[in-house]
């Protein structure tokens, strides 16, 4: 299969011309005018609300004229990543992509698909004049991965459907109905910097290869998280040796993301570099046996370097006992068995940094039950700050919860099984959703999410199954046939 025969096409086809256009999020201005152009050439009721949300209408077809309006969502921007040995300008480059068997990827970068593909349906249909449905409204928010700030923007009236159906789900055949809210906790060690010992030795650790992934939909995977692995590594060492100071951590980008790679640079008495080389190595083989399921293609590296200045040793001390201590992974399992064990209540360490006089950390904490969100932040704070940092948490975004009567989901339901012969899984997803805030400013409004399948989003290995686009559509259009009348 080569990319001009994808099915179908016309989804593709638009694909294809949204991974031209630079969409980083908060950077998102040249799809807003790509949008906003798109939408007024084709006579199309296209508004752009303050905060950079689109939305472009399209009146139903003969005959559809009396049925409630349907809202597709899905975001406009993208993660951006890239393996560390790629040359690749997210401000300007187009994204290259390839048919790998059955599955479209990126070359050395994240595929955009999430949500790009979402895009490309809504528009596919705008776009259309051959699919039967009722009015529509086709929204495109703004900077939804880096804090839902396009959904958190968007004021009351924007959207006026009745029904929501959000294209950025990841796994066709499950229907979501719920997710989880998130918020950020910050922390922030300040030190003095100053020489290290005399006959210190220099050594830089750094870890690579590891498969990473969203941490909200993937943190039930048990991933490797390079921060923790680095961390535990240094808390062993120092432990062990007197004398080991530390000069730089570096490890992870993104909030929404399990670090896949990081590095470290230490200062060791000369007399025990030798002994520091061989724990490596020993420690290396015993994290390729702990995650030789899930991280297959780790790579360790220490070796020598320049000489530099240290954090002060309390200080590194502090750190470092934090990093071993704090929460990371699974906290608690959902409860309500309508939701199928999913996670409830997680966090992620997600990015480590250094600078001359302080160490940032940035963590994402995820649930279901806002309650335990909130002391999941406060035991991440309490963490770090009784090590001596400060911390604090964002305001973040609230839970989207399950209804019971929802009448969205039993179209979704009966028109899957109609179309395919089987019943979709009806569930909740331990990431956010737009559909958590759109549920507080819009509560009379019906919705659900779904999508075709994706894996490692939010990584350079970010892939889209092909034959689930197809699938996607169908399931789309049998739906926007069978949404009920407008009331009397």
């Amino acid at each position: 299969m080569n990319k001009t025969e994808l099915q179908p096409a016309v989804v593709f086809e638009q694909f294809a011309k949204i991974n031209e256009i630079p969409r980083p999020s908060k950077h998102e201005e040249k799809m807003i005018e790509y949008l906003k152009s798109w939408g007024e050439s084709r006579g199309l009721d296209t508004q752009v609300d303050e905060t950079g949300n689109v939305i472009i209408r399209k009146p139903a077809t003969p005959g559809y004229e009396n049925l409630q309006t349907v809202i597709l969502q899905s975001h406009m921007d993208m993660v951006c990543d890239k393996l560390v040995d790629v040359q690749f300008d997210f401000d300007n480059d187009p994204i290259r992509t390839y048919v790998d068997g059955e599955w479209l990827t990126a070359e050395g970068t994240t595929l955009g698909a999430d949500d790009g593909i979402g895009c490309a349906i809504e528009l596919a249909i705008l776009d259309s004049d051959n699919i039967e449905h009722g009015p529509l409204e086709c929204v495109f928010t703004r900077d939804e991965e880096t804090g839902l700030s396009g959904a958190e923007g968007m004021k009351a009236g924007f959207m006026t459907g009745d029904y929501l159906i959000n294209l950025d789900s990841e796994d066709e055949g499950e229907i979501f109905v719920s997710c989880a809210g998130g918020r950020n906790t910050q922390a922030q060690f300040n030190f003095r910097r100053e020489e290290a010992p005399a006959g210190s030795f220099f050594l830089r650790g750094q870890l690579k290869g590891l498969v990473g992934g969203h941490s909200g939909d993937d943190i039930n995977k048990k991933r490797a998280n390079a921060i923790k692995i680095l961390g535990r590594f240094l808390f062993q060492t120092m432990r062990r040796y007197d004398g080991i100071r530390l000069a730089q951590f570096h490890s992870g980008k993104l909030h929404n993301a399990i670090p896949r790679d990081g590095e470290f640079i230490m200062a060791v008495p000369n007399d025990v570099k030798e002994n520091v080389r061989a724990d490596w190595n020993i420690f290396a083989a015993e994290v390729e046996d702990e995650f030789h399921v899930t991280d297959t293609q780790m790579q360790w590296l220490m070796e020598s370097t320049d000489a530099q200045t240290v954090i002060e040793p309390s200080v590194a001390r502090n750190f470092v006992w934090a990093l071993q201590a704090v929460d990371n992974g699974i906290y608690a399992i959902c409860q309500d068995e309508a939701l199928g064990g999913m996670v409830e209540t997680s966090s992620n360490i997600a990015s480590v940094h250094t600078a001359e006089t302080e160490i940032n950390i940035l963590s994402s904490q995820r649930s279901n039950v806002m309650s335990n969100l909130d002391n999941m932040c406060a035991t991440i704070q309490a963490v770090f700050e009784l090590a001596g940092a400060t911390a604090q948490s964002s305001d973040g975004y609230p839970a989207w919860k399950m209804r019971a009567d929802s009448k969205l989901t039993q179209i979704v339901v009966d028109t899957y099984q109609q179309l395919f012969g089987k019943t979709p899984v009806v569930r909740g997803i331990h990431a956010g959703l737009e559909c958590g805030l759109f549920s507080e400013r819009y509560p009379n409004l019906d919705m659900v999410s779904f999508g075709p399948t994706l894996r490692f989003v939010h990584t350079p290995d970010e892939r889209l199954h092909i034959p689930t686009v197809q699938m996607v559509w169908d399931h789309l259009l049998a739906i926007l046939k069978g949404i009920p009348q407008k009331k009397a």
